[in-house]
């Protein structure tokens, strides 16, 4: 017998006892499922057995491992289900996960041909019937090499790229019956969790829609058409650098492309950035760039960057920087947990930001303010400005596309820029890379290299961060005039080199090393790449130093 302390209470279980029957007898007391298991601190999928003695707490599909094991395996019941209807159709019965939008993965079907509402009530129709069939979802390990040669035979390229750089020597697999495939994480125990999805056509293909804020009710799909263009164009940059998926970048590496890589990527990025220069140049009634974007976009290298261009253009552009607008300190609201919120929209001291807006649109000559962040207090330090008719004000903050920010001002008078790391790369063919790690991953060097603030600090901090961009950020992307991505698509393998031994600090028992566990496995997908070609004036120099800006 084994005992287990659950909920700080004892129980006793015969040896072979799955995680999957303790949660089922626990289930009862969650108002949403259990899909995995923290058993000493280690995450377990439900199907494996009980190995010992030990801690155990449960992981509902609201909690962010929980959510993801939900999306995979999902994910994995849909390529089944579009197996299962190419065998029947005569067709390809290949899937390709592109984007993530709105609470959804746009996918596309491997052979390109349009999505009809025929045939995605056919797939709708057959995952229904899988689920119902609560068919289990299979894990076995196999020897990497082994890996390799089941992915060529299934014809998944990407996937046999992938593990022809693997270090581990043996991989795990997941199967819904004789389908076969690789996920990045953790499982659910069969196809009868996977009860809340929907489906809805866009574009070429369509959106596989999952549950939200409610675990039983899918998340509605709100369609970001400026965010789709986005993406689909930095699709088409990676089809251009022969750079699809992990596997394609490491090939890179291996046949020494990566320097024009580099250099080809940094060429495509400042031509964008000359192109939004030129838009600005040629509509003169716009005398405010907001620039805005979530943490780690990248947003202070972009507004140097996009400034040299605007003088290209016989321009004379001014940086401003909201933070420079806070309220002093101790007039910051206060959170839910009672701590300072920096994010929030009054953190910023409105009526002054308006009123020293409105001045240099009429003529005047403003003394600007410096936010003094060891004191807390917002200071006069004789910096004044005055615009002249070919002057422009680059104002960047967290706040930007927020027209009650800026409600004085004409709307005429505002150009609006939304920044983020769109990442194009994929790992593989069913496994997109998370934007949010990208920029995790970015934060956690900066902020090392430049705070002296921790690994395990920043994951603490995270979620703050994130629920602040849920709130703050996102709900106005799409109000943008124009959007960049930010994302470089051979970065995460100069991050690496970085964030590894920062990742390695991360103690074995405390609430962070989940996560960092995580993401030390997310990069070892990728060969490392020297930052020795990457330009001064590069948007990953704001994160990993040696950048000619100040940043």
């Amino acid at each position: 017998m084994y005992r287990l302390l659950i909920n700080e209470k004892e129980y006793q279980y015969p040896e072979h006892t799955t995680f999957l029957t303790v949660a089922r007898q626990f289930q009862k007391e969650y108002d949403d499922d259990i899909v995995l298991v923290l058993y000493n601190n280690r995450l377990r999928e439900l199907n494996k057995e009980i190995p010992g003695d030990g801690t155990v707490s449960f992981v509902t599909v609201m909690e962010s491992a929980g959510r993801k094991a939900y999306r995979r395996s999902l994910t994995l019941l849909m390529q089944r289900a579009v197996y299962n209807l190419g065998k029947e159709r005569g067709m390809t019965g290949n899937v390709k996960v592109l984007h993530s939008i709105s609470s959804a993965y746009y996918c596309e079907l491997e052979d390109r041909e349009p999505v009809t509402e025929e045939y995605l009530a056919a797939l709708k129709a057959e995952m229904t019937r899988l689920v119902e069939e609560k068919q289990p979802i299979q894990k076995r390990s196999i020897h990497t090499e082994d890996a390799v040669e089941l992915f060529a035979e299934l014809g998944m390229k990407d996937k046999e790229k992938l593990f022809r750089y693997r270090r581990s020597s043996r991989v795990n697999i997941y199967s819904i019956g004789n389908y076969i495939d690789y996920f990045y994480g953790y499982m659910v125990p069969d196809t009868g969790y996977l009860k809340y999805f929907d489906l809805k056509r866009y574009e070429q293909g369509f959106a596989l829609m999952f549950p939200g804020k409610n675990s039983r009710k899918t998340e509605p799909f709100v369609p970001s058409r400026k965010l789709f263009t986005v993406l689909q164009e930095s699709a088409r940059w990676g089809e251009m650098l022969e750079i699809d998926t992990v596997g394609a970048l490491n090939d890179a590496v291996t046949q020494g492309r990566i320097q024009d890589v580099v250099l080809v990527q940094e060429a495509l990025m400042e031509q964008r950035i000359g192109r939004i220069a030129e838009e600005i140049a040629s509509r003169p009634e716009k005398k405010f760039v907001m620039i805005a974007g979530p943490s780690s976009s990248g947003k202070t290298t972009f507004s140097h960057r996009l400034s040299i261009q605007l003088m290209a253009q016989g321009l004379h552009p001014h940086p401003i920087a909201l933070d420079d607008y806070y309220v002093n300190r101790v007039d910051t609201p206060l959170d839910e947990d009672g701590e300072y919120d920096f994010e929030c929209l009054e953190a910023i001291d409105i009526e002054t930001f308006n009123r020293d807006m409105i001045a240099l649109l009429d003529g005047q000559e403003v003394e600007m303010p410096t936010y003094n962040f060891k004191t807390g207090k917002r200071e006069y330090r004789g910096n004044k400005k005055k615009l002249g008719e070919n002057d422009i004000l680059v104002i960047e903050g967290i706040h930007g596309l927020n027209d009650r920010l800026s409600h004085s001002l004409p709307h005429s008078s505002k150009l609006k820029i939304y920044i983020s790391p769109l990442t194009q790369l994929n790992i593989d063919e069913h496994n997109n890379l998370s934007t949010t790690d990208c920029r995790l991953i970015r934060r956690m060097v900066r902020d090392a290299r430049t705070r002296n603030i921790t690994a395990r600090e920043t994951f603490a901090r995270w979620s703050s961060v994130r629920r602040g961009e849920e709130k703050h950020i996102f709900p106005f992307q799409e109000e943008a005039d124009i959007m960049f991505n930010s994302a470089l698509i051979y970065e995460i393998a100069v991050l690496k080199q970085y964030a590894e031994p920062l990742l390695f600090s991360v103690e074995k028992g405390c609430p962070e090393y989940l996560e960092a566990k995580r993401i030390l496995k997310f990069l070892d997908y990728f060969l490392p790449v020297p930052d020795g070609d990457v330009g001064k004036n590069s948007i990953l120099r704001e994160f990993i130093g040696g950048s000619c800006f100040q940043v």
